[in-house]
């Protein structure tokens, strides 16, 4: 509302003038546009602050979640770039209307802006499983949908493993490997974007694990399988050439386990143990499987020498003590008889005598025996043995009886060469057979 007065006589005319406008707020002389409406991701966002009836504005600002953002190039209008989910927030607007400067500067409403996701981010699938045999099919599946309002667009993917490309951008959805091998194993990622879109989005990765199966195992027994004592470590170690890991070995006697070991990089698996009792010979095997098969080894037979009862004897805390003792008594043993039957040695020449006529005044030799050595060696000479009866002290009438008292006499005389004559006293040894009847008498000749 104005005043305006006039002089044009005595008078005084006034007029009053009124100018009707909006009510000056946030929604009165200013609103914001956004373009696209709706936002997907992909678009580029626009932001337009328009004044009343499309008043021209001076000064323009504009705002996200009430922050300032960068100066516009043009007057009211501000290029947002690519549309992000990032990009969704509250803008508004500030600015001067031009024919109405002394409004002060006027702010729009609160508008809010909602970019809508064009597709979420695919998911990759392994068919029938991630985790199959070797030589089995696989199919990697890439899924995702377009955002309904864009859904005339077309989705193209792409296949990658282990940061190499598989297949480059195209429309199939899906990637066939007929026969998978155990070197297919890895991470696996497809990624989707629409037909002449920017927007591209990456699934999360898939492990694929193609298990090949384990073959059949080979047990070794270390250090060897036969002439085992007790006391003895025997190592039994288990090995397969293929199979993908983790293995378990498993090891058994006579088709009892003993214990197992499990190899998380593959390779071969021991288990050493101490040889305690008969009882540890049999027969030997392993196991070995992992998560598509298992096989066992041919069977390994472990036999042990010596006596079976040492091991229950060895392992008694008596057992060094009874050694000892037992030891030191057959010395003793073997001492009294060597003592016992050592013979009888005159020192001294040998006499010459007759020898004592036997009963019928003959002599009886029980056998004769001479052994004559090669040229080149040494060796003894073996003389006649003989009995040589002896009339017993018991008198005349056991005599008569014919009652005798015998020895057997061996003598042995040793010579360096055959026909050399020692220039020392020959080295003579006897020994004295007994025999059940009467006394003896040892006479040596040579």
């Amino acid at each position: 509302m104005s005043l305006l007065c006039a002089r044009p006589g005595p008078m005084l005319l006034c007029r009053i003038v009124l100018f009707f406008v909006p009510c000056v707020g946030q929604s009165g002389w200013l609103y914001l546009r956004t373009l696209p409406d709706p936002v997907c991701e992909g678009d580029i966002l626009i932001l337009q602050c328009q004044g009343w009836k499309n008043t021209a504005l001076s000064q323009v600002q504009f705002y996200k979640d009430r922050k300032l953002l960068r100066n516009p190039k043009a007057k009211w209008i501000l290029h947002m770039g690519t549309a992000t989910l990032e990009s969704s927030g509250q803008y508004s607007c500030t600015g001067k209307v031009t024919f109405t400067l002394h409004l002060g500067t006027q702010r729009s409403k609160m508008t809010m802006v909602q970019v809508q996701e064009l597709f979420p981010p695919p998911v990759l699938s392994a068919v029938p499983s991630p985790e199959l045999r070797e030589g089995s099919p696989l199919t990697l599946r890439c899924q995702t949908e377009l955002h309904p309002q864009r859904s005339a667009s077309r989705l193209l993917f792409s296949f990658h493993k282990d940061g190499r490309t598989l297949q480059n951008w195209g429309p199939h959805s899906e990637l066939c490997l007929p026969e998978a091998r155990e070197g297919a194993s890895g991470l696996y990622w497809c990624q989707a974007t629409p037909e002449g879109s920017r927007v591209q989005k990456q699934s999360p990765h898939l492990e694929v694990r193609v298990q090949a199966p384990v073959s059949q195992p080979l047990l070794t027994l270390r250090p060897r399988s036969t002439g085992l004592a007790v006391g003895n470590v025997v190592e039994l170690l288990c090995e397969t050439q293929n199979g993908s890991p983790p293995i378990l070995y498993s090891f058994y006697l006579d088709e009892k386990i003993l214990g197992n070991h499990s190899v998380p990089h593959g390779g071969a698996a021991s288990f050493p143990f101490t040889v305690m009792s008969e009882q540890d010979a049999g027969s030997y095997s392993c196991q070995a499987e992992n998560n598509v098969s298992k096989e066992t080894s041919e069977p390994r037979t472990l036999s042990l020498d010596g006596l079976w009862g040492l091991p229950t004897l060895t392992s008694s805390p008596w057992f060094v003590p009874c050694l000892s003792v037992s030891l030191l008594g057959v010395l003793v043993i073997a001492t009294a008889l060597v003592a016992y039957f050592r013979p009888w040695r005159k020192t001294g020449p040998i006499p010459t005598q007759n020898l004592p006529p036997a009963p019928g005044g003959e002599q009886h030799p029980l056998y004769g025996n001479v052994t004559w050595p090669n040229e080149n060696e040494e060796d003894d000479i073996y003389s006649s043995m003989i009995i040589v009866p002896k009339k017993s002290e018991a008198g005349p009438a056991e005599s008569a009886s014919g009652t005798w008292d015998t020895s057997v006499i061996y003598t042995e005389v040793k010579h360096s060469k055959l026909g050399e004559v020692p220039a020392r006293e020959p080295n003579t040894r006897s020994r004295t057979h007994r025999v059940a009847l009467g006394n003896f008498e040892e006479v040596l000749y040579y």
